[in-house]
């Protein structure tokens, strides 16, 4: 963009806005968080359900062609929420509560670090926390939750107890009502 007037030679790009600039980091950051959740969930579905499910059952989930579903459903419904910037803190519960439960049945005894043996818990809390920032501070005016109006509604106190509250409570649940342990085993 530039701010030339008539033919004067001394053109200069204009400058970016404050809200402007926190627009597109807002849209840049949701889009890449959604494409990402997006891409999880078709992982879980590309090559049939039945490998997630089976890893699932490993870990202990009860129902686990229904809990391989709800996962892939979650992660494709609030990473495509995401990058439209639609139900903003909706799809930060969505987030919050898969990344509580791959924290809980999946990361929570390999350790911090993504890289060591088993994927340690660093990148689930992460996402956890970006879901819960997110829904907080919700999209940004680039975003359908702003063509719709209902932008203003859903941030804020709203947004938190939407994104932090149901994913927790949600995922807690669900651990709760699905999650059996397997019994460890004793090593000789």
């Amino acid at each position: 963009m530039t701010n030339c007037v008539g033919h004067n030679s001394s053109c200069k790009p204009e400058e970016m806005s404050d809200g402007d600039a926190l627009n597109l980091v807002l849209l840049v950051f949701r889009v890449a968080i959604g494409a990402t959740f997006v891409m999880h969930g078709y992982n879980k579905v590309k090559n049939g359900l039945a490998g997630t499910a089976g890893w699932f059952g490993s870990m202990g989930m009860r129902a686990p062609m229904l809990q391989a579903r709800a996962a892939a459903v979650t992660e494709i419904g609030s990473g495509a929420l995401l990058v439209a910037g639609l139900l903003t803190p909706l799809a930060g519960a969505g987030v919050v509560g898969t990344m509580l439960v791959a924290w809980v049945i999946a990361h929570r005894n390999n350790g911090f670090f993504i890289f060591l043996p088993g994927g340690g818990w660093e990148f689930v809390m992460v996402l956890l926390f970006v879901g819960i920032t997110l829904g907080t501070i919700g999209p940004g005016e680039w975003s359908l939750d702003e063509a719709f109006g209902l932008r203003d509604d859903l941030f804020g106190a709203t947004g938190l107890y939407l994104s932090a509250g149901l994913g927790l409570v949600g995922g807690a649940a669900l651990l709760a009502s699905c999650w059996r342990p397997p019994a460890a085993t004793a090593e000789n």
